[in-house]
């Protein structure tokens, strides 16, 4: 089985603190989102593609931002195919990141 390399988010360091509480929080949503997506529960999906949408950046997450961009605009045209490849990406770089703190 080939090791997939961490790909290093830098972070500022005033976010030390703070920053693993986010992404634990995503890890979460990793559980939370799929299974809004089985229930056909588009406004929680909005709901919460919205808050990854204005959160990410701000952490140094972009990525993070991104896809609860796609989310919340999928979820608005219920588009399930896109919500899952959104929560497919977002569980692979949450297991995939490496901080550094700058």
């Amino acid at each position: 089985m080939e090791t997939k390399a961490k790909l290093v988010i830098k972070v500022d360091k005033d976010l030390e603190d703070i920053a693993p509480g986010y992404l634990e929080n995503r890890g979460k949503d990793c559980v939370l989102l799929p299974q809004a997506l089985e229930q056909n529960d588009f406004d929680s999906l909005k709901m919460m593609g919205h808050r990854m949408k204005g959160s990410g950046a701000g952490y140094g997450f972009q990525l993070i931002s991104d896809l609860g961009t796609r989310i919340e605009q999928a979820a608005h045209v219920q588009d399930r195919q896109e919500i899952h490849d959104c929560i497919r990406q977002l569980v692979d770089y949450l297991g995939n990141i490496e901080i550094v703190y700058v």
